[in-house]
C-alpha cells in the first residue's frame, strides 16, 4: 500500500443528508401563507418568539428562515419588525357605496387583471407550482358552505396567480381580491337568507369551473386557461348582479 492510500474499514457510514433544513421548511410555509394572501402585502409578520412556539423549533431556525425571506425580497425589515413586502402601498380599493355597482366594478377590474395574469402563469409555472394548484383544485366540493368555499376560492386564485413570476402584478391582483373577499357588499349578498338557493348553485358551478381552470393550467394551455377563466368570471358576475338581491 502506498503512503497516500488510507484504509478506513471500521469508519461508520455517513448519515443521510436531509433534503430540507428546519429553517427552509419554515421559510416555505411562511412563503405559502404570503403567496395565498393569508399574510397580505404590508402585514406585520409574527415575531420570532411566536413562530418558534408555533413551529416548536429554536429561534435560530426561525431567524434563518426570516433572513431567507428578506433575501428573496418577500419580507422587509423596519427596525425590529418584519413586514410582508409591499410594492404598491398607495393602491387602495374603496367601495362606492352602491353594493351591486361596486361588485360589477370589482369584476370588471378583476377580469382585466386575472385573465392575462392566469395566461402568463400557465406559460411560466414550474411543475411544483402546477402540482400545488392541482392539489387545491381537488378540495372543491359542492357541499362546501359559503365560508369554506370562499376561503378555498381565494387560496386557489392566489396560488395560481403567484405562478406568474411578476411580484407587482401579484400584489395588485391580491389587493383587488382582498377587497372582493372582505367587502361588506359581497358578504351581504352571499349571506342573505333569501339568496341561499342561488348561492348553493354558484358554489356548485364554481367548483366545476375551478377544476376546469386547474386542468388547463396544469397542461400549460394558456388559451384554454383564458377561455375557462373568462367563462367562470362571466357566470359568477351574472349570478351576483342579476340573481342575488
Amino acid at each position: 500500500m502506498t503512503q497516500n492510500a488510507v484504509s478506513m474499514p471500521d469508519t461508520p457510514p455517513f448519515a443521510p443528508i436531509s433534503r430540507e433544513t428546519v429553517s427552509s421548511q419554515i421559510r416555505n410555509q411562511l412563503l405559502e401563507r404570503i403567496s395565498n394572501g393569508e399574510l397580505a402585502p404590508g402585514a406585520q409578520m409574527p415575531s420570532e418568539r411566536e413562530l418558534s412556539e408555533k413551529f416548536e423549533v429554536a429561534r435560530t431556525s426561525v431567524r434563518e428562515a426570516m433572513q431567507g425571506l428578506v433575501s428573496m425580497r418577500v419580507v422587509k425589515r423596519r427596525g425590529n419588525r418584519s413586514y410582508v413586502a409591499e410594492h404598491l402601498p398607495d393602491v387602495v380599493v374603496e367601495p362606492n357605496g352602491q353594493s351591486k355597482s361596486f361588485v360589477a366594478e370589482l369584476f370588471e377590474t378583476r377580469r382585466l387583471l386575472e385573465v392575462p395574469l392566469f395566461e402568463m402563469a400557465a406559460e411560466r409555472a414550474t411543475d411544483a407550482e402546477r402540482d400545488r394548484v392541482a392539489a387545491v383544485a381537488t378540495r372543491f366540493d359542492a357541499s362546501l358552505d359559503i365560508v369554506e368555499f370562499r376561503r378555498l376560492d381565494r387560496e386557489f386564485h392566489t396560488t395560481l396567480a403567484a405562478s406568474c413570476g411578476n411580484p407587482l402584478l401579484i400584489e395588485l391582483y391580491g389587493k383587488v381580491l382582498d377587497q372582493l373577499f372582505r367587502s361588506m357588499e359581497f358578504f351581504t349578498l352571499l349571506s342573505a337568507e333569501s339568496n341561499q338557493a342561488e348561492v348553493a348553485q354558484i358554489i356548485a358551478d364554481s367548483c366545476e369551473a375551478h377544476r376546469g381552470i386547474a386542468e388547463a393550467f396544469c397542461m400549460g394551455d394558456a388559451l384554454a386557461v383564458r377561455v375557462a377563466s373568462e367563462s367562470h368570471l362571466d357566470s359568477v358576475e351574472q349570478s351576483m348582479v342579476d340573481d342575488l338581491h
